[in-house]
């Protein structure tokens, strides 16, 4: 009888002692995870300033940038303008040339006409002359009197007399023809020395152009520099967020995702965002836990695991959810017997769907109004679907925001459908609910103030 109780108490003493080793063990991992999490906290308020401040860099560097632009901006309009004269020049220099053109070939046929009117007065001299030693034996040989003979000399005369005033008309106009291709000349010369000048403004304002093009953009390259910086800042906070929530990302939701659909959930029904998530958290860990079982048989209702094969006889109910998931099922589009849904528990029925986990029967009873909300056939396999049906679950079942104890029942009641009351299994669920709950709205707030 003494061996015994030394048995027994031996067996007490190490229980106890295993007891508190565990319980060391828990206090131990507790602490860290809430070091760990106060690191993050204290590294993700550091990375938003820092973010903050490159924002601040970023915004001061395009202003800088924009005040350059501004600079070149205004050397281009100055440019433009320069080169309107420039090119106002041209044309002029351009007339001014095709006027004194004219000119010259007026001078040319003026000297032409010249030359032509001083042969005729050469013949003329020369038939006068010839006139004058004409005897007066010749002049009764050939003419009838002397009066025609006569007439004939001063008819000459007179054509010479005209000739001589003609050429003076034409000297005189060849003259003024000359001075005003000189002036014309002279002026072009002058446009020509006026272009030159202008042409000289508009390299220097060029020059001064390029070298502000070059600020701009080494200005443009140290924006860049400063977006890239404030990128990378941005990834390290989001990924200090994920971190900060102990969430990996899955390929059915992210925990972003969640919290934007858990709000937008929130405002539709008036459930707090943090306990929608809770409930996410609770039953599938944000989605990443959608079943472990598929149907075998849509007759008996059983089905397996599909990792350990593992075959549950009567593993979803026979006539309350299994007629429903097979018509809800078909409406999708989906297979039955590869769709996961969830394995039974000791305590009853599996064949829950989704990261909400409804059973076929209370998801049906949301269709309509889920519907009548997105205006297709609910999914809830479906993120956004599922989560505004926990909503409406949630709020059907009580849940007032920033009322712990509405919202614990309602969790209890989303769990068994029935009020937390005694029973452990359901207590321990919508404690549960609550702490991650608790969790999320801390995060929440904390990254509130930092917005």
């Amino acid at each position: 009888m003494l061996i015994k109780t030394k048995s027994i108490l031996k067996i007490i003493f190490y229980i106890s002692f295993g007891i508190l080793v565990l319980t060391f063990f828990f206090l131990s991992l507790q602490s860290v995870f809430a070091q760990s999490e106060e690191q993050l906290k204290a590294e993700l308020a550091k990375t938003e300033q820092e973010i903050r401040e490159e924002e601040a860099r970023l915004n001061q560097q395009k202003a800088k940038s924009n005040i350059i632009q501004g600079e070149v901006n205004k050397l281009t309009s100055q440019i433009n303008v320069v080169q309107k004269n420039i090119d106002a020049k041209a044309t002029d220099i351009k007339i001014l040339a095709q006027d004194i053109s004219v000119k010259d070939q007026t001078v040319t046929q003026l000297n032409q006409k010249l030359d032509r009117s001083m042969d005729i007065l050469a013949d003329l001299v020369r038939t006068k002359n010839k006139a004058d030693d004409v005897s007066l034996v010749e002049v009764i040989l050939t003419y009838d009197n002397f009066s025609d003979f006569f007439e004939g000399v001063d008819s000459v005369v007179s054509v010479q007399n005209s000739l001589k005033s003609l050429f003076g008309q034409i000297r005189e106009l060849r003259g003024l023809t000359e001075e005003e291709k000189i002036k014309l000349e002279e002026k072009r010369l002058r446009d020509l020395e006026a272009k030159a000048v202008i042409e000289a403004e508009k390299n220097q304002v060029a020059v001064k152009q390029g070298e502000q093009k070059n600020l701009l953009a080494a200005s443009k390259a140290t924006e860049q520099a400063h977006a890239k910086a404030l990128a990378e800042k941005q990834a390290k906070a989001n990924s200090i967020r994920t971190a900060l929530f102990a969430l990996r990302d899955t390929t059915n939701i992210t925990f972003e995702q969640a919290q934007t659909l858990a709000e937008a959930a929130s405002k539709a029904t008036g459930v707090r965002t943090a306990f929608i998530l809770g409930i996410l958290r609770q039953e599938t860990n944000i989605g990443q836990y959608l079943g472990s079982c598929v149907i075998t048989d849509l007759e008996s209702a059983a089905m397996k695991h599909v990792t350990s094969g593992k075959v549950f006889a009567n593993g979803i109910h026979p006539t309350r959810d299994l007629p429903t998931l097979k018509t809800l099922l078909n409406t999708l589009g989906r297979d039955p017997l590869t769709t996961r849904v969830s394995c039974p528990q000791e305590f009853g029925y599996g064949g829950a769907m989704g990261p909400s986990q409804f059973i076929p029967s209370t998801w049906l009873l949301y269709v309509p109004r889920l519907q009548q909300i997105f205006g297709t056939y609910p999914d809830p396999w479906n993120a956004q679907h599922a989560i505004m049906g926990t909503a409406l679950l949630l709020k059907d079942n009580g849940a007032v925001a920033g009322d712990l104890v509405s919202e614990k029942n309602a969790a209890c009641r989303y769990f068994s459908g029935s009020a937390c009351g005694d029973r452990a299994h359901v207590l321990s669920y919508g404690n549960s609910v609550m702490s991650h709950a608790a969790t999320f709205q801390s995060s929440i707030d904390f990254l509130a103030t930092l917005d």
